[in-house]
């Protein structure tokens, strides 16, 4: 066992000394030692059941022979950290949690971990560890949130953040405002609605380094807490038969989760983050590869923000599992890829069924193609995203004026301001990786355009994200960033920008000559931030094409 390397022999007496300084017996130190790395927390209210979690998983461990050793993580709530410098962080809290698991892990030779996430940048965080180090690991989330109740109808953080927009021109009062934001988020768990958190959640459980319900059994049940038992007496055979993260990761567990992805119209921080993932586990996942996998994977459920369920109906109705089932009898994923089970993926289907008022059969699709889009075209070189699933039809095509921004704050006072008239086309700029730094996400302005009904009427474009919750013709990740050089830093307001969905291309109407003479005049931002954590930052991450990773070339 690599725990051999802190406890075993004459020259380890000291080591074992500091673990028996812990309370551990002798028994215990002789068994496999099983990191239990929990992102436990009380901001975060995806987070602040962890604890509870933990004990499940840790009880778990010791029924098969193990012995756990908890220790914490960071996590970040994004939907606290929207809308002001706090964001800024967000993105790069994700460098911060794969380091320091690596850290504990390595330091401590612990021979394999239970990774307990839940919440948009804690996951892959913790998934980019797990690929990295290389050790027997496991993933248990905690579970998403269940919807709140208000006027007998379903809502969620999403609707607080729009109603902000309604309130703003006169379409909800105070009192209502007030009554939505006490209902919203009834108690602990990642919120509702298919948002960043829930779609990386749903695509642990298919790359199978998560056990079958972690995307979707909540987190308020006994269900979740069985789960995180399970996940622990698991781990301890998969440390004893030396099955490797490496080994379930593969290129095939990726196909796998980028078809899930369109199939569910996940959050376009998937398109981020599992290029980070498949990078620190060995695996080339080119941006081409979502936009191949797309024309052949349907969009088959409609979850907030693009459709009227949530995270509960699509668990009533036979959760990921059901959907992969679907998508494996029409050959859209590869069924023998390995699994933390010590099944394939095609083994742990076997007698799934589904709700077809949840989950659409193959033949009567939402969408033909999948619920995410990668957009290109003069101006994005290197690729945009958007969430085509939460686009109005009238949407698809949009040619208007740019109303240029360098900047959320000035973009959102201009929105709620009222400067924001329909057909326009917000350019977001300079929030990028490198400018932002961090690349913030965007949930603000486009809940507001929403709450103000225009979001059938506005698009959004920026190099920065937007969060999951977000719907509406909001491109995002456009590369290279503005900071870069990329074309969006040489856009003026007043040019002609096209957006057409269906054909995957966005096009700045200006002539060659005139973008070739702001080129010449354009100049380089200085840095906003140029001490602390988030310069290092900048002076290291890559583009969001290449998921943000972090890179000394």
């Amino acid at each position: 066992m690599r725990s051999d390397q802190v406890k075993k022999g004459y020259r380890r007496a000291p080591h074992r000394s500091l673990f028996y300084a812990t309370g551990l017996t002798e028994e215990e130190l002789s068994r496999p030692l099983i990191g239990v790395a929990n992102s436990y927390n009380e901001v975060v209210p995806g987070h602040i059941h962890l604890d509870k979690i933990a004990e499940a998983v840790k009880a778990g461990i010791r029924i098969a022979g193990g012995t756990p050793i908890e220790f914490n993580v960071i996590g970040v709530c994004d939907g606290i950290a929207m809308g002001h410098p706090g964001m800024h962080f967000s993105l790069p809290s994700r460098e911060l949690i794969a380091d320091s698991v690596e850290a504990m892990a390595i330091s401590h030779a612990l021979d394999g971990l239970v990774m307990i996430p839940n919440c948009d940048k804690i996951v892959p965080g913790m998934l980019m560890a797990a690929g990295r180090i290389n050790i027997p690991t496991i993933v248990v989330s905690g579970g998403p949130m269940m919807a709140g109740r208000h006027d007998g109808q379903n809502i969620d953080l999403n609707t607080v953040f729009e109603a902000v927009g309604q309130f703003t021109v006169g379409n909800a009062t105070e009192e209502e405002l007030c009554e939505l934001e006490m209902a919203a988020c009834p108690g602990c768990g990642s919120c509702s609605g298919l948002f960043t958190a829930n779609s990386m959640n749903c695509l642990t459980e298919v790359l199978g380094i998560g056990l079958p319900g972690n995307g979707t059994i909540p987190a308020t049940t006994a269900a979740r807490y069985r789960l995180a038992k399970q996940a622990g007496m698991r781990i301890v055979p998969l440390v004893q038969a030396g099955v490797l993260p490496r080994d379930i990761m593969s290129t095939a567990a990726f196909a796998n989760a980028i078809a899930a992805d369109m199939a569910l119209g996940g959050s376009t921080n998937t398109v981020l983050h599992l290029p980070a993932i498949a990078h620190e586990a060995g695996v080339d996942l080119p941006l081409e590869l979502f936009d191949e996998i797309s024309t052949r994977a349907p969009y088959l459920v409609k979850l907030r923000p693009s459709g009227p369920h949530h995270m509960q109906d699509l668990d009533e109705a036979g959760g990921v599992p059901a959907v992969l089932a679907e998508l494996l009898s029409h050959d859209l994923i590869e069924g023998d890829a390995l699994t933390v089970t010590g099944r394939t993926v095609a083994e742990n289907l076997q007698g799934v069924t589904r709700r077809s008022d949840v989950i659409r059969p193959f033949e009567a699709p939402y969408r033909t193609s999948g619920g995410l889009a990668i957009l290109r075209g003069n101006l994005a070189p290197d690729g945009g995203v958007v969430k085509a699933a939460a686009v109005k039809p009238e949407m698809h095509h949009h040619r208007g004026p740019a109303r240029v921004f360098d900047g959320e704050e000035a973009a959102l006072d201009a929105i709620l301001s009222g400067a924001i008239a329909a057909g326009d086309v917000v350019v977001i700029r300079y929030e990028g990786p490198r400018g932002g730094p961090g690349m913030r996400e965007m949930l603000m302005p486009t809940s507001s355009l929403a709450g103000m009904g225009l979001d059938d009427k506005v698009a959004l474009l920026t190099d920065g994200r937007f969060s999951g919750a977000t719907r509406g013709a909001a491109i995002g990740h456009v590369s290279p960033e503005a900071a870069a050089g990329g074309p969006i830093a040489l856009v003026a307001e007043g040019d002609e920008i096209e957006i057409d969905i269906l054909e995957k291309c966005i096009t700045l109407h200006v002539d060659a000559d005139e973008l070739a003479r702001r080129r010449e005049e354009w100049q380089p931002p200085q840095p906003k931030v140029r001490s602390g954590y988030l310069a290092r930052y900048a002076s290291m991450v890559t583009s969001a094409n290449r998921g943000a990773i972090l890179s000394l070339e």
